[in-house]
């Protein structure tokens, strides 16, 4: 593959706000100056510890350590090449690519074709929609409320009933059929290479960052073989088990809204009445059981770093809806956010409920939502006959392990009574009971002992990152410390031959001066990305320290008082280097003879230092 200009590597990277494109899949909040925080999409964690520092291109989780810029914020996301992520940011902001060869190169790589073969097929499949023979499919979306405008919102389309429609039409763009094949577009039997979706209506299923990925196709023919529903297989880029419809068009306002709330709908139709309806909170997955991966994406979306978000799971009132409701209850203690279940009258969902009865229906079903535990607890209880001492002591007995799981200390009293008005019981004894079951969980497995981290390939032993957490603590670390922090995130403001002189003398700490020599290394300080190129250049195992270093917020108020601060540093670095040197000169002169050209030379530079502190501190 052609290699792109390195000047157009720096220019696409300098126009692209990575705070953007991590946004995109990750909700990011104000966390001290020139710094946002969220939930880190590389690991599972409960409380934020993933920051994104806009004006150096540079990201960092304290969490597990990853870090990066842009680029490799892609590439670690989405799993493409190095020339893939370039070509695709330059892509967003309308930037002309050139190659080393000369001239610009159309992409080639592997997983921006799969992007572009998807796309290029919605796009036939909208097309289509308007054709006579998807007359079945323009009746379909309007008998259930649907018209062209909704349509067109969604990406709706249609999937014509011959077997190579669709490849013709792309191979013509110039696609493979292997490209095709790959993408999960086409599929491969006893009449060769033919379309995988025929005769049917067709969504298109977009990542968080709105490229198509996937499809999923509604059998529209009595002919049809098929599933009612049929999907795009797993492929490099479409993994069903974290994919959610509708995440593209509903993040933005989950992440604005107050409460942040997600609705969880089960079909690419209600998805659709609850966003026509004004429910535009409103996502659904796709071919699969709402499942932990699917809680990964929700939960970086959402922000969920407290209990103040809703997650609203809208299930049929029938046995499958129910069954289904008690598998999301399972997975209900890895959100922060409150959960809660919304049954609509007679069991109807979204998209019936949105025809029979209109869009405030819709809307209301908020306004009947039942908190998740409590609707665990009823539907055990319904297996029981509460009538007979017997049904209501195996009721406690099924329920009270639901009780039990309740971690919020607060909470869990209130449904111990909810259990004991439930059951007509004496909650001293529902509590008991809750309390049994709480220790019958069995005893907690011993931690086993860590071995030692070795490279695979070599067998030799692995050092240990080291971190801000493990430096040892002292005046002259503290110092060191926030002066190598101000310098990665101000050193561009500050005087440079301040900092120049404040960094060159060697850091009493191991680690600090390894991120020391790198920073002091740095050509040019000015130039877009320097602090990047810097960090990546610390030696390993002080790496991930360097990373530390650039995203842990400033202790400032303001970018004008952090430069203030980080010059006042750099002055106490050079002052303490001064008094190191004045300590060892006024040793030497108790060597030498006084009167000797070594003796001289000794006191005149040790008036020199005395005047040059006396400028550092009147500065």
């Amino acid at each position: 593959m052609p290699r792109i200009r390195q000047a157009d590597v720096d220019e696409v990277k300098a126009r692209t706000d990575i705070a953007d494109i991590i946004g995109e899949r990750v909700a990011l909040k104000p966390a001290g100056v020139g710094s946002l925080k969220g939930l880190c999409p590389f690991h599972d964690e409960k409380s934020p510890s993933f920051h994104v520092r806009q004006q150096v291109g540079y990201y960092h989780c304290f969490g597990c350590g990853e870090s990066g810029d842009v680029y490799s914020f892609l590439r670690e996301m989405d799993h493409v090449s190095f020339t893939e992520a370039v070509e695709r940011l330059a892509g967003r902001i309308g930037y002309t690519l050139h190659y080393e060869d000369g001239g610009a190169a159309p992409e080639t790589s592997g997983r921006s074709r799969l992007y572009a073969a998807n796309t290029a097929a919605a796009e036939f499949f909208r097309a289509q929609l308007l054709s006579p023979e998807a007359e079945a499919g323009r009746r379909f979306l309007g008998e259930r409320g649907f018209d062209a405008g909704a349509a067109a919102h969604f990406g709706v389309g249609f999937a014509p009933r011959g077997w190579d429609g669709m490849l013709k039409a792309l191979t013509a763009q110039g696609f493979t059929r292997e490209e095709l094949s790959t993408a999960g577009l086409v599929s491969t039997g006893q009449r060769g290479v033919y379309d995988r979706f025929r005769g049917r209506l067709v969504w298109p299923i977009r990542d968080v960052s709105g490229q198509t990925i996937g499809f999923g196709a509604r059998k529209l023919f009595d002919d049809d073989q098929g599933p009612k529903y049929l999907n795009t297989p797993e492929t490099p880029i479409y993994k069903k088990a974290q994919v959610l419809y509708g995440l593209d068009l509903a993040k933005r306002d989950i992440a604005r809204g107050d409460p942040r709330r997600v609705v969880v709908v089960e079909g690419y139709t209600d998805v659709m009445a609850c966003h026509l309806a004004g429910l535009t909170t409103a996502i659904a997955t796709c071919g699969t059981a709402f499942g932990t991966e699917h809680i990964k994406v929700l939960r970086r979306v959402m922000g969920d770093d407290n209990a103040s978000g809703e997650v609203v799971f809208t299930f049929d009132g029938d046995e499958a809806g129910q069954k289904a409701a008690l598998r999301a209850f399972t997975e209900d203690d890895r959100f922060n956010a409150q959960t809660f279940v919304a049954v609509a009258p007679d069991g109807l969902d979204p998209c019936d409920l949105r025809l029979q009865r209109g869009d405030a229906a819709v809307r209301g079903l908020m306004d009947t939502k039942q908190p998740m535990f409590e609707f665990a607890i009823d539907r055990k209880l319904g297996g029981f006959d509460l009538s007979t001492v017997e049904g209501r002591v195996g009721a406690l007995r099924a329920a009270a392990p639901i009780v039990a799981e309740i971690r919020d200390q607060l909470l869990r009293p209130g449904y111990e009574r909810v259990l004991a008005r439930r059951l007509g019981m004496d909650p001293t004894e529902v509590r008991s009971e809750v309390e049994r079951a709480a220790r019958g969980g069995g005893a907690p497995q011993q931690s086993r002992r860590e071995e030692p981290r070795v490279d695979p390939v070599t067998g030799a032993a692995l050092v240990a990152p080291v971190t801000l957490a493990s430096l040892p603590r002292s005046p002259d670390v503290a110092v060191e410390r926030d002066a190598l922090m101000g310098a990665l995130q101000y050193g561009h403001q500050v005087d440079q031959a301040l900092l120049n002189r404040a960094l060159a003398s060697p850091f009493r700490t191991a680690g600090l001066d390894a991120v020391r020599e790198a920073v002091a290394a740095a050509p040019d300080r000015t130039r877009a990305g320097w602090v990047t190129d810097a960090v990546n250049s610390v030696r390993e195992p002080y790496r991930s320290l360097g990373g530390e270093l650039l995203m842990t917020p400033f202790p400032a108020r303001d970018e004008e008082r952090a430069v203030a601060t980080v010059t006042d540093l750099a002055r106490r670095l050079i002052l303490r280097q001064l008094e190191h040197e004045k300590q060892e000169l006024l040793g030497a002169v108790q060597r030498v003879p006084a009167d000797s050209d070594g003796g001289r030379a000794l006191r005149v530079r040790l008036r020199d230092i005395d005047a040059e502190r006396q400028r550092l501190a009147e500065s």
